[in-house]
């Protein structure tokens, strides 16, 4: 394992087995935030440059080892895949947003900043890359990733948003907010958009903003609650263990609806996916990743 250090970033590099591609652990500092951010690469070997796959994990950030690193068998999906693919390791119960303070419990964050700006130049000088992005999340990230593509317009040509509840101006959508940030991670709202239901609750709801989201290849994804062979040996285990998955992929399931909903009332092209099983797992999430990827594929040139 080589340590590289380039212009304030620290990669530490390591072949994977099958040779083909690279694995990386990519230490990025943050001016907005103050602090550096460890990131997973997986870079493919030789064949000139290549586009950009950013994977955002749930409500955990990755902080916890889980992630889609840890959980899933991405290193050999895109193995012998023309793509950088790259998973920032924090962002527990932030909804990957920048905070309008800092919050006492959960800190400073800034990440759209990061995840719009500060990490995509790191990227885009450390490895050899097209500038071509796509972005994918799951779970809470499910709609940020949405969100992100909406307020970086032009940025992401591609959209992967599995398992998520892309809503967060109505009740529904507050109360899966609040569910995440105060009551799982003990922070407060208010510190992120203000007071619930004002206007930036508004200004990062995917539903309210769908317009602005036409022109992006966009994959979304869910299951149905019910426990089955997609889950593997997890399917009753939710956020942190709190929460059956099979009652938080419902959820999932109508926020996922009233997407669709939403976009065919604007005429907004977009695959959405529901399987006929699936509770809020790894096997189900990687299964629905791995469904969007020939659409992401072609969207990006990987």
């Amino acid at each position: 394992m080589a340590a590289v250090i380039v212009a304030g970033f620290l990669s530490l590099t390591a072949q994977s087995a099958s040779a083909q591609s690279t694995t990386s652990r990519f230490d990025v500092y943050s001016p907005s935030m103050d602090r550096w951010i460890s990131n997973d690469v997986i870079s493919p070997a030789g064949g000139g440059p290549a586009p950009t796959f950013y994977l955002l994990t749930g409500v955990g950030g990755g902080e916890d080892g889980i992630s889609w690193f840890n959980n899933t068998g991405v290193r050999d999906f895109f193995d012998d895949k023309h793509v950088n693919v790259v998973m920032p390791i924090g962002g527990k119960f932030s909804m990957y947003t920048d905070w309008n303070a800092d919050d006492p419990v959960l800190g400073r964050n800034k990440w759209q900043t990061y995840l719009t700006k500060e990490l995509p130049a790191a990227v885009n000088s450390r490895y050899n890359t097209t500038g071509v992005n796509a972005i994918g999340g799951v779970s809470m990230a499910g709609g940020p990733v949405l969100d992100l593509a909406a307020q970086a317009p032009g940025l992401y040509r591609a959209v992967g948003s599995y398992s998520g509840c892309a809503r967060t101006a109505d009740l529904m959508g507050q109360t899966a907010v609040r569910s995440m940030v105060e009551v799982l991670g003990r922070g407060n709202v208010s510190n992120m958009w203000g007071p619930p239901g004002g206007p930036e609750w508004a200004a990062h709801d995917p539903m309210v903003n769908a317009e602005k989201l036409r022109g992006t290849a966009l994959f979304i994804a869910t299951g149905n609650g019910i426990p089955g062979p997609v889950d593997g040996i997890n399917s009753l285990v939710g956020v942190l263990g709190v929460i059956p998955g099979s009652a938080l992929e419902s959820i999932t399931q109508m926020c996922t609806a009233g997407l669709q909903q939403r976009f065919n009332q604007l005429g907004i092209p977009a695959t959405f996916s529901y399987l006929p099983q699936g509770s809020h797992t790894w096997g189900l999430f990687e299964a629905d990743m791995r469904a969007s990827w020939p659409m992401i594929a072609g969207a990006i040139g990987a």
